[in-house]
């Protein structure tokens, strides 16, 4: 029997663990990751059955303002060097801040029975009209109330309303006016009370109304039928393709298998001895598609961009009281044209499109949207330059009358054309129906 060979000895210093502390540390490491996993379990778990506490004093402690807090961390403060350093003087100052803090509390205690009202004459108003609204704080309980102050938020302004002592059912009104100079959408409300002591140390907020949107809508122009005679054929505009049946007749032609015998020209048919069918012209309704540029580089002034905006939306007004088929483009999709009420809100959220997209791809998009397009309109700034209109224009079918309105505020009414589309410049609203005329010329 051969002897067991020995194992040789291992050498001092090689780096290799003995098999007891390997087994050592995998069970630290296995009792450190038990640990940590159940002590995240308790975590969760008392964060869950803390969330009635929670929930509790969110709003209760939402009535310290950043200078409340800091005066209560200054009371303690004061209050554990005066402790510990047997200084009374720091006793005395944390004694006056907590006093200040319980002062304080004495103005937000109690509960708020108020109705609150915002009325607005009119929610929806042209560019420059007058806008008046009103707040109306009534004491609902039949016991007095103490003054509060009322937050109405007004676009990116907030208008303060100081309402004083108020009896049982007593009731303050108070007015204000929205600025209808630009076009836009603004928000009003939510309308919040705040009451807390004079010196900001807590303060209640409560919200008593909703959000409600007040749309100032684009200066439009009303365009006479004479105006916009280029879009004017409630029966139809006939097409170069021929038809069987439709409403403009065009030639007789032989009889093929398969037409409609309805059709047939008997009196023509008897004289030659064959039989002839009417053939039509096809016809279709007029379609007006505006598309409309909304890149920042498209345009040399904001004021240009107000006016193409206006443009277009009296464009769009006109062919909706026609009940002309109407597409609006925009680089976020088509308005909603329904009502003119509906196209004047969406022109009234119109800002300068992010990300920049050209209007070559906002035609591209409208002659996909629109395949059955008789006019497309281009409106566009000065800084568009001839080869992207002619771009843009090229987007729409050999069939489909183009035009290009090129709005900067001041110039002068001018016609020009790019190929075969004419090119309006307008620097004015009121030049719209005059430069539409200029196009029946």
């Amino acid at each position: 029997m051969a002897p067991d060979r020995a194992e040789p000895a291992q050498a001092p210093g090689s780096g290799s663990e003995p098999p007891g502390r390997r087994g050592l540390l995998a069970r630290g490491r296995s009792l450190l990751a038990t640990g940590w996993a159940r002590a995240h379990a308790a975590g969760e778990w008392l964060w869950r059955v803390a969330r009635p506490a929670r929930e509790w004093l969110r709003p209760r402690l939402a009535v310290v303002r950043p200078a409340g807090w800091a005066t209560l961390g200054a009371a303690g403060l004061a209050y554990v060097v005066g402790r510990l350093l047997g200084w009374q003087e720091f006793l005395v100052v944390a004694l006056l801040l907590a006093v200040l803090l319980v002062v304080a509390a004495v103005f937000v205690v109690g509960r708020s029975t108020y109705a609150v009202r915002l009325d607005m004459a009119r929610l929806r108003v042209r560019v420059g009209a007058d806008a008046f609204g009103a707040l109306t704080v009534t004491n609902a309980s039949g016991r007095p109330l103490r003054g509060s102050v009322f937050r109405l938020p007004v676009g990116q302004a907030t208008s303060l309303f100081g309402v004083p002592r108020l009896a049982g059912h007593a009731t303050r009104e108070e007015t204000f006016q929205v600025d209808t100079r630009r076009r836009a959408v603004v928000p009003l409300g939510p309308v919040t009370s705040s009451r807390g002591d004079g010196l900001g140390l807590l303060s209640r907020d409560i919200r008593w109304t909703e959000v409600l949107e007040m749309f100032i809508h684009p200066r439009t122009v009303s365009l006479s039928d004479s105006s916009t005679g280029f879009l004017k054929d409630l029966e139809g505009i006939p097409t170069d393709t021929l038809s069987s049946s439709d409403i403009a007749f065009h030639a007789l032609r032989d009889y093929v298998v398969g037409d409609d015998l309805r059709h047939v020209h008997w009196k023509s048919s008897a004289r030659t001895g064959r039989l002839l069918v009417r053939q039509f012209e096809e016809t279709r309704r007029s379609h007006l598609v505006v598309c409309l540029a909304q890149a920042a580089d498209d345009y040399a002034t904001g004021d240009d961009f107000e006016l193409a905006v206006s443009v277009a939306a009296s464009l769009g007004e006109q062919a909706i009281r026609e009940e002309k088929d109407l597409t609006v483009q925009v680089p976020a999709g088509p308005l909603r044209v329904e009502t003119g009420q509906r196209l004047l809100d969406d022109c009234a959220r119109l800002e300068f499109a992010r990300p920049v997209i050209p209007v070559e791809a906002v035609a591209l998009a409208a002659a996909a949207a629109a395949p059955d397009a008789s006019v497309a309109v281009i409106v566009a700034g000065a800084p568009v330059s001839p080869r992207r209109l002619h771009s843009a224009t090229a987007r729409f079918g050999a069939d489909v009358v183009t035009i290009v309105l090129r709005c900067e505020v001041g110039a002068q009414l001018a016609l020009g054309a790019i190929g075969g589309t004419r090119v309006l410049t307008v620097g004015a609203l009121d030049d719209l129906p005059r430069a539409l005329r200029v196009l029946e010329a």
